[in-house]
């Protein structure tokens, strides 16, 4: 059977931490497998975590613990869908503590340098397809903040200022 799953590479030789960090902080996430290095891996010690395979909501991912030839960036991110204001808080707090850093557009990165984006359903919902000026004024303002922020989303859509 044929499949897709990201693999993460990890320089920092963090993997199996940051597996079991997602494991414990985002429902529907656990590690599902670690292997060991063999002897000869470059940049790798035999014996320590090399792949380390767990899900994150769900999703399988393979990380990689190797040398810091390649380095995780922006150019991939993990969409976290969320529902509430409070969930956005939780999440932004959690991702961009100990190391982590915020960034722009409900982007933000973790501690193992991992690029999340912290999205409340809502902000899809005002956005919609961006056709009309609510829309626009919508996606204006969320163009504006850091971590998101329903209330002032909801505002900008209702032309308030």
């Amino acid at each position: 059977m044929t499949s897709v799953r990201p693999h993460l590479w990890f320089g920092n030789n963090q993997a199996a931490e940051a597996a079991r960090f997602y494991a414990e902080h985002i429902p529907e996430s656990s590690v599902t497998n670690v292997l060991t290095a063999p002897d000869g891996v470059p940049g790798v010690t035999e014996g320590s975590e090399f792949i380390v395979e767990f899900t994150v909501a769900g999703l399988p991912v393979i990380g990689l613990n190797a040398d810091t030839t390649l380095s995780l960036d922006d150019a991939f991110s993990f969409y976290l869908r969320v529902e509430t204001q409070d969930e956005v808080d939780r999440y932004w707090e959690l991702l961009t503590a100990d190391g982590g850093a915020p960034g722009p557009c409900g982007w933000c990165r973790d501690r193992f340098g991992v690029s999340w984006q912290v999205i409340p359903e809502r902000l899809e919902e005002l956005c919609g397809d961006y056709s009309t000026d609510a829309n626009k004024r919508a996606m204006a303002a969320m163009l504006q903040m850091g971590k998101i922020d329903i209330a002032t989303l909801e505002q900008a859509h209702a032309g308030e200022p």
